[in-house]
C-alpha cells in the first residue's frame, strides 16, 4: 500500500529525514518509536503533504501511484487520513462543520458516530476550543471515522489522554483499522492482515498505546534515520532497558 524509497526531506535549511526506507503493506500496522526532535512526526506530515516539508530526494508511492509531488487534498482523497498530536484551535468553525468538511460527497451518520466516542455535546463547540487532550483525541478520531481513510497515520494517540479514556480510544482505533478484538482466534496474524484492507502508522514514545492497539511492526527512527525493524513489543522493551543509543547498532 505504502512504499518509501530513499526519503530525505528539509524542513527549512535542516535535514530532518535522512534515506528512509519503508514499506507498509495492506493490513499492517507499524508503529514508531524515537526521542524527541528525531523526525517521527516530520515523517507522518511529509506522508500527508505539508508543503514546508520539502523532499528533496526519493518518492513516496501510495497504492501504486507516485504521490510524492501531490498535494493535501489529493492525498486525502485517494485514502490518507493523520490524527494530529497538537491540532489548532479554530474559532468560529464548529466541530461538526469540520467533521463535514472531512467527508465531502458522503452520507455520513454523525450523531451515532459521535456517540460511539460520547462526544455529541461537543460537535457545536468552535472546534478544539478549551478541549482536554483525551477530547480533543476523539475529535480528530472523529474526523478520521467520517473520512474513512485506508492509510491511516497516528501521532501520539494516546498523548494527554486519561486512564477512562485510552480505552475507548484504542477500541475505536482498531475498528478503524479492521482490527476488532474476539474476532478469527484461530487464524494465523498473516491471515488476519491478508483479510484488512486498512493500514496503519502510529507514532508512540511510551508504548503504552500498545496494550490497546496491537501492531505487527516497530521502527525506531533516530536522528532523521529509520532502524531497527521488528517486533514492537520486543522493540519498545530494548527501549527501556538500553536507550535509543542501543539502537544505533542496527545502522552500523
Amino acid at each position: 500500500m505504502l512504499r518509501i524509497e530513499n526519503l530525505k526531506v528539509s524542513l527549512g535549511d535542516r535535514e530532518v529525514l535522512k534515506e528512509v526506507n519503508l514499506e507498509i503493506k495492506p493490513g499492517e500496522v507499524h508503529v514508531l518509536f524515537g526521542p524527541n526532535g528525531s523526525g517521527k512526526t516530520s515523517l507522518l506530515m511529509t506522508l500527508m503533504g505539508f508543503s514546508n516539508y520539502r523532499v528533496t530526494e526519493g518518492t513516496i508511492n501510495f497504492k501504486g501511484r507516485d504521490i510524492t509531488g501531490m498535494s493535501i487534498d489529493e492525498r486525502a482523497r485517494l485514502g490518507i487520513g493523520m490524527s494530529f498530536q497538537r491540532p489548532p484551535t479554530i474559532k468560529g468553525l464548529k466541530t461538526r462543520q469540520m467533521v463535514a468538511l472531512c467527508s465531502p460527497g458522503k452520507e455520513i451518520q454523525l450523531e451515532e458516530m459521535a456517540n460511539r466516542l460520547n462526544f455529541e455535546s461537543f460537535l457545536d463547540r468552535d472546534l478544539n476550543s478549551g478541549f482536554s487532550g483525551g477530547e480533543i483525541k476523539r475529535s480528530e478520531l472523529l474526523q478520521l471515522m467520517a473520512q474513512n481513510p485506508d492509510l491511516i497515520l497516528l501521532d501520539e494517540p494516546e498523548s494527554g489522554v486519561d486512564l477512562e479514556s485510552i480505552s475507548l480510544i484504542g477500541e475505536v482505533i482498531n475498528e478503524l483499522l479492521e482490527r476488532k478484538p474476539g474476532k478469527d482466534h484461530a487464524a494465523s496474524s498473516r491471515e488476519r492482515r491478508s483479510k484488512r484492507a486498512k493500514a496503519g502508522l502510529l507514532i508512540t514514545h511510551t508504548g503504552y498505546i500498545l496494550n490497546y492497539v496491537d501492531a505487527d511492526v516497530g521502527h525506531v527512527l533516530y536522528d532523521g534515520f529509520l532502524s531497527c525493524h521488528g517486533n514492537p513489543r520486543e522493540t519498545l522493551r530494548c527501549i527501556q532497558d538500553m536507550g535509543y543509543q542501543e539502537c544505533m547498532r542496527c545502522m552500523v
